[in-house]
């Protein structure tokens, strides 16, 4: 706390915006309580929440609320949680692209929505930031299973609501775990499937003994081949939670995390490698003494991860309650390469004369390692009557990583020992947000929302990067982002609503380290929207324009440890429609379509080719499909039988912002099968299910993700002297594949 304290009287502006937030707080909090005050009606009517769903009330919005957003339930989770990642069960939902380093959706997989990086989607696990705190990404490797111990996500498109952490610059996805269980109960649950993928998991919980206390937990290993050659994923996760409940008291103690080591896929294939071997897999290539090609057997990613929290929430009456809680997350790994003929300045080696020649290169084994700390402390209050849902508080985080690279193995070490560490860093970042935001009901037709928020970032490195250059950054930010709607109902069966929302994001640690004056982006959401329902029939559309300045788009390279490379490009918009139904056909067959259309471009794009710096004007993103659409037809003929017909359509979409005909990805349309049976016991087992998912079901070949970059060489034919050349990867998905499964429920 005084660190983060300190940070923000070290920038004038900073402590001026929070002094004039806290003013703007009283204000409303005053406001508030004056407007209950002068409340005639009787509160007894208040709607009384379930204990658990307070984790994750500060980041979530509600159905009536005019942020743009989508509700997961553990019970459609679990119809595909067949081993893939959870991206990949998102894959159906509204603006959603995803892919797979492996081909298969398990290991390293990634998430883009409206075209947005994963390092711009915003991640909380019951309120607690889970984006890594220097890259902004999401590694849902490191939580293998995880969707088993899931109660229900949303996932909120645009810049929703306030939330902790990373600010959402595009989307955010906020899960709660499981709920407390009031009976005992067991799971065992195994699948296999297509390239050698297995699944095994066990779960349990105690149910409410002396009707206040829970114990539950689970344990799971998923292990892969991957489909593309040598991809492989062995994942071992756990989950582990305390809990004492009464009618107004909540105390959760949960445990989670796991180990994951994944053969390296990062480095993707060409275009005509694409086309003769699309399987080919080059990470961890190299020859030996007598010419002949091999593949090092331990080019892995070795990364292990633990979660600790703490979360106690109180319900003082039908208006007040709290929540508090507390984070600790404990990372620690590394990614193991064999690197041929290296230059020993790139480790710090000194020449040898070996046999009287000169050598300045080696083949060596090196590691580049993560060690880091992650502390949160997040709290909150909310009231609400029949009219007013007002909920304020704060997080503060502080994160504190090493990053070291050592040599383990090398055929001429010069003067080093074993496990010298050739470079080494350290970064720190602080965070302090606070808001304030409430949903008022102004009549029967209107509901009004409003959402303040401010952010303190400070964060510094310092030390030797990988590339053995000086790294250096000492920077601190103050964002205020704030947010309004309106939804008006023009009868129980239809919303429209409106909404405004400004986001502030700090650069990450990559993208001050690929360039030399990146700036904080900015982003201007507005969202207008119609919602219907009428039984089961339901119909949402929504329109949207994200503003930007200076947003941190790819620029499609990645950089040696395929971390995808952003740079800043000025001003850039992204606006489009939104359309999702549920269609209920008969009470067996129901049709749920959703489609999105966008334009999504820089305003100029000015890049230096060939020697000279060229305008390509108004460009494409990078990354960014105009079309994405998915749709469900879900047929259930007789009581317990599940039969669903899951199609995706991605439209083209380019891996350069200059439109460059290389960079092209082809539009791609996957359908997948999935069923699921449920067979209802008496015996040892209250429930067997059966469930099965073929994926890819038309084979198609297709290509979700790559990278395009540029290179200059001296060329005297140039009138420059200079000519740029290009380079591409392809990240090949599966072709049709399945997994089968059985869960037995006791």
């Amino acid at each position: 706390m005084k660190i983060l304290f300190k940070n923000l009287s070290k920038n004038s502006l900073a402590l001026s915006v929070f002094k004039s937030w806290q003013k703007l707080s009283i204000f409303i909090f005053l406001l508030s309580v004056c407007s209950i005050s002068a409340q005639d009606k009787k509160q007894d009517s208040t709607k009384v929440e379930k204990l658990d769903e307070v984790l994750v009330k500060a980041v979530r919005v509600d159905a009536k609320s005019p942020i743009t957003h989508s509700n997961v339930t553990k019970a459609e989770l679990a119809k595909r949680n067949l081993g893939q990642d959870i991206p990949m069960l998102l894959n159906f939902l509204p603006s959603v692209v995803t892919t797979s380093d492996a081909g298969a959706g398990v290991g390293y997989t990634g998430i883009r929505v409206r075209g947005v990086s994963a390092q711009s989607t915003n991640i909380t696990i019951n309120g607690i930031p889970y984006n890594d705190a220097e890259s902004l990404g999401t590694f849902w490797v490191n939580l293998g299973d995880f969707a088993s111990s899931v109660e229900s996500l949303q996932l909120q498109r645009g810049v929703g609501t306030s939330t902790n952490g990373a600010g959402a610059f595009g989307a955010s996805i906020n899960v709660l775990t499981d709920a407390v269980s009031k009976e005992a109960s067991g799971e065992i649950s195994n699948s296999f499937g297509s390239f050698n993928t297995r699944k095994h998991t066990v779960k349990f919980s105690t149910g409410l003994m002396n009707d206040h206390f829970e114990i539950a937990g689970r344990l799971s290993n998923i292990s892969s081949d991957g489909y593309v050659d040598r991809a492989s994923a062995d994942l071992k996760s756990y989950f582990l939670q305390g809990s004492y409940v009464d009618d107004n008291t909540l105390i959760k103690a949960i445990m989670f995390g796991g180990g994951e080591v994944t053969y390296q896929a990062w480095n993707g294939i060409d275009a005509q490698t694409l086309q003769d071997d699309r399987t080919f897999n080059p990470s961890g290539q190299y020859t030996d003494d007598n010419g002949v090609t091999q593949f090092y057997d331990r080019e892995v990613d070795d990364y292990k991860q633990d979660h600790y929290q703490l979360h106690w929430n109180q319900r003082y009456n039908n208006n007040w309650s709290t929540n508090i809680g507390l984070n600790y997350t404990y990372g620690r790994g590394f990614f193991e390469q064999f690197r041929e003929d290296d230059d020993f300045a790139t480790y710090g080696f000194e020449p040898l004369t070996v046999n009287g020649e000169a050598v300045n290169t080696t083949d060596l084994v090196g590691r580049r390692w993560l060690d880091n700390d992650f502390y949160v402390l997040n709290a909150s209050a909310n009231y609400k009557n029949n009219n007013l849902d007002m909920i304020f508080g704060g997080s503060i985080s502080h994160y504190d990583g090493d990053h070291f690279g050592e040599v383990i193995w090398a055929e001429f070490a010069s003067q080093s020992d074993l496990r010298d560490r050739y470079y080494e860093g350290n970064g720190k970042k602080n965070e302090l947000s606070v808001f304030s935001k409430a949903n008022y009901r102004l009549n029967d037709r209107v509901q009004l929302y409003g959402d303040l928020q401010v952010r303190n970032v400070d964060y510094e490195t310092s030390g030797i990067a990988s590339n053995l250059a000086t790294f250096t950054v000492d920077e601190n930010y103050t964002f205020f982002n704030p947010k309004a709607g309106i939804t008006y109902e023009l009868n129980p069966q239809n919303d429209l609503y409106f909404s405004y929302a400004r986001a502030n994001r700090e650069p990450t640690r990559d993208d001050f380290e690929n360039n030399e004056n990146v700036q904080p982006e900015q982003l201007n959401d507005f969202e207008l929207g119609w919602r219907h329902k009428k039984g089961n029939f339901s119909f949402n559309a929504n329109g949207y324009a994200m503003l930007y300045n200076e947003q941190l788009v790819l620029t499609g390279n990645i950089d040696g440890v395929g971390n995808p490379i952003r740079a800043n490009s000025g001003e850039s918009y992204r606006v489009g429609i939104e359309l999702e139904a549920v269609i209920p056909l008969t009470s067996q067959l129901t049709l749920q379509p959703n489609a999105a259309f966008s334009a999504n471009r820089n305003r100029e794009t000015v890049v230096s080719l060939n020697g000279e710096l060229q305008n390509f004007g108004e460009t494409d993103i990078a990354f960014s499909p105009n079309v994405v659409a998915a749709n469900a037809i879900v047929y259930a003929p007789v009581k317990n039988l599940q039969m669903s017909l899951l199609s995706k359509f991605v439209g083209e979409q380019f891996m350069s912002n200059t439109e460059n005909l290389d960079s092209k990805l082809d539009s791609f349309f996957v359908n997948d099968f999935n069923i699921v049976y449920t067979l209802e016991t008496e015996g040892v087992f209250k429930s067997i299910v059966f469930t099965g998912l073929v994926n890819n079901i038309l084979n198609e070949e297709y290509v979700a993700n790559g990278y395009f970059g540029s290179f200059d060489f001296a060329d005297n034919t140039s009138p420059t002297g200079t000519t740029t050349g290009f380079f591409s990867g392809f990240y090949p998905q599966a072709t049709r594949n399945f997994l089968v499964g059985v869960t037995l429920n006791f």
